[in-house]
């Protein structure tokens, strides 16, 4: 029986382990960073020990620190969460020889699937070698691991080397393993996955399946089970080879195979010996818990004869801290505040004040909605998300409302090409004309003495405030009047420091106002406040790149100095963050007039990385 279990993973995967386990009466323990010394799953464990190291990112792919931390703190078995040494048949063999249970498959059943080469050779599938034009494009992927990362699309063979020195750099960054190889790219297929569930006496149960089609750079952001639209009998065929490919290896445990299916086809990607992030739909569907399944065939039960039957529809959004419109660079600072109403399941490694960081991936929460149509599971989670309170970084939030609600999505008719297609208008939202109106009224109050409206018996200029939305300047104009606070074009029927609620062409508008600093959030809108008088030392020339975000340079174009044509498009360095690799690239066609970085220098948002001048 287990009675304390070490969660060898961080965030959001580690705190919904511990709540299974809190549920099933076990001990729970963490393992952390320093970077994660207070995060939530090290405060929501019952124990937690510190992984020693100087650098956070590599810190959970140290597999000997891990089984030390287990030992130490009385653990009698270890769960691997997802990614980092998840599928590590090393990691997997070590726990069972220090004489601790492992909550997943055999080192054996992992080493022949979590090498997608070898998983694709058991299949009758080899990788491409000797890339021709004609085999154009193609798809350059990491050998371990998943999440997109060590992933590249090549559509000119003269891009393929660099690529493929991208994805082994990624790779080996996120996994510890920078094996990469090469296959025939698919395009605009959909990507659908079985859930498998086998046990130790021979079990094996196909849990349904999911679509995961959106993605960006491959890595999954809505899923939803089961996957809609397949036919009687492609559905059949993966659950057929989802099970063939379990019995092939003898796994035990919770895993996942997925497919890319284009043209009526199913053509194999990989398995991933795992839970899947994703796993919360098929729970919803099927009314089930796998992590305390994982842990029941773990203990050597059996599973019940016959699978539960499933039941409507669940679908899955993936909030992250990024800016989709500015190539999804990942966002860092304060989350202020994060809540989700309605009936819907929130996972998340994070709660009210925490930092979101530079080391690890940048996923704030997943929320999922379970419904008996999937239309009203769509409508509750797109609403839900609408009414969500997300003050911090810019995220996604924005962009998954509008691709729950987006007509391709809703018919079912989505692939793996979705963003390529429509990103440009659905990571831009229409702007709020009034929030930043609704910040400085709502500023006014707050600042304004009790029994003083601010009025004067003197006709006065407006009153003025400068905030920045989106990277562009907005003015705020309002007057203090004998009848209170007024604005052009709009009546203020109520002005409080929290709300302020204004008439526009006869429809009253509510607008939520908070502030943190000289960040204020109106709504779902993000503003910050300028400052009257703008410091000229701040200031850059056009052209200029700037840092999105704290990472590394990891790399420079070739032959890249100052005085060096460029082309718009270029890509001109490589800065790495959240173990990720974001090409810089020349925003005009130029020259190259100022390189002030090096690889290997770090830098903070809004430092400045290259100058180019248009030509």
């Amino acid at each position: 029986m287990i009675t304390s279990v070490l969660v060898a993973n961080r965030g959001e995967i580690a705190c919904r382990v511990f709540r299974t386990c809190h549920d099933l009466g076990i001990r729970t323990i963490a393992v952390h960073s320093d970077a994660d010394a207070t995060a939530l799953h090290t405060r929501t464990a019952d124990v937690s020990v510190r992984l020693p190291g100087e650098a956070p990112a590599d810190t959970y792919l140290r597999g000997d620190l891990i089984v030390k931390a287990a030992h130490a703190a009385g653990a009698d078995a270890v769960h691997p969460g997802y990614g980092f040494l998840s599928e590590n048949a090393g990691f997997a063999r070590a726990v069972l020889d220090a004489g601790l249970r492992w909550i997943g498959p055999s080192p054996d059943a992992i080493e022949a699937m979590a090498s997608k080469t070898r998983a694709k050779q058991l299949m009758g599938i080899e990788p491409l070698t000797g890339v021709t034009e004609a085999d154009l494009p193609v798809l350059v992927k990491a050998a371990a691991g998943g999440g997109g990362r060590g992933m590249r699309v090549v559509r000119r063979l003269g891009d393929l080397e660099a690529e493929l020195h991208a994805a082994r750099a990624e790779a080996a960054s996120a996994f510890g393993d920078g094996e990469v190889f090469v296959e025939p790219y698919v395009e605009n297929g959909r990507h659908v996955e079985v859930q498998i569930l086998a046990d130790s006496h021979g079990a094996v149960w196909p849990l349904g399946t999911r679509d995961c089609s959106l993605q960006r750079r491959h890595q999954k952001v809505i899923e939803e089970a089961p996957a809609p639209g397949l036919s009687p009998e492609l559905d059949e065929e993966v659950r057929s080879l989802a099970v063939r490919a379990a019995r092939a290896v003898d796994y035990v445990g919770a895993g996942t195979v997925e497919f890319l299916v284009a043209r009526g086809r199913a053509h194999f990607l990989e398995m991933n010996t795992r839970l899947q992030v994703e796993h919360p739909v098929t729970e919803a569907v099927f009314g089930v818990d796998l992590v305390a399944e994982q842990i029941r065939i773990a203990e050597g039960h059996p599973l019940e004869a016959d699978p539960p039957r499933a039941h409507g529809h669940a679908v899955e959004a993936r909030l992250y801290a990024e800016d989709p419109a500015r190539d999804w660079s990942p966002q860092t600072g304060t989350l202020h505040r994060l809540t989700v109403p309605g009936p819907v399941r929130l996972d998340t490694g994070y709660t009210d004040g925490d930092e979101i960081g530079v080391h690890y991936d940048p996923m704030l929460a997943k929320v999922v909605a379970h419904a008996p149509t999937r239309t009203e599971a769509a409508r509750r989670l797109a609403a839900a998300l609408e009414r969500a309170v997300i003050h911090g970084p810019v995220t996604n939030r924005d962009l998954l409302v509008r691709s729950l609600r987006h007509p391709e999505f809703t018919a079912a008719r989505m692939d793996t090409g979705f963003y390529d297609r429509h990103l440009p208008g659905l990571a831009e939202p229409p702007p709020d004309p009034h929030a930043p109106l609704a910040a400085a009224l709502a500023d006014a109050r707050a600042r304004s003495r009790p029994g003083f409206g601010g009025w004067r018996n003197v006709p006065s200029q407006p009153q003025t405030k400068r905030y920045l939305r989106a990277g562009e300047e907005h003015e705020a104009r309002y007057r203090h009047t004998r009848n209170g606070l007024e604005a052009d074009g709009v009546r203020v029927v109520r002005a409080e420091a929290g709300l302020v609620v204004l008439e526009v062409d006869g429809v009253e508008r509510k607008y939520e106002v908070t502030r943190y600093g000289e960040q204020v959030y109106v709504n779902t809108t993000a503003l910050t406040v300028l400052p009257r008088f703008p410091d000229p030392t701040t200031q850059h020339a056009a052209g200029s790149l700037l840092a999105p975000m704290p990472g590394t340079v990891v790399r420079v174009a070739d032959g890249l100095m100052a005085g060096t044509p460029v082309k718009a498009g270029e890509p001109l360095l490589w800065l790495e963050a959240m173990k990720m690799q974001h090409k810089v690239t020349a925003p005009v066609t130029g020259t190259l007039t100022s390189l002030p970085v090096t690889p290997g220098q770090q830098v903070e948002p809004g430092m400045l990385l290259a100058v180019v001048q248009e030509a």
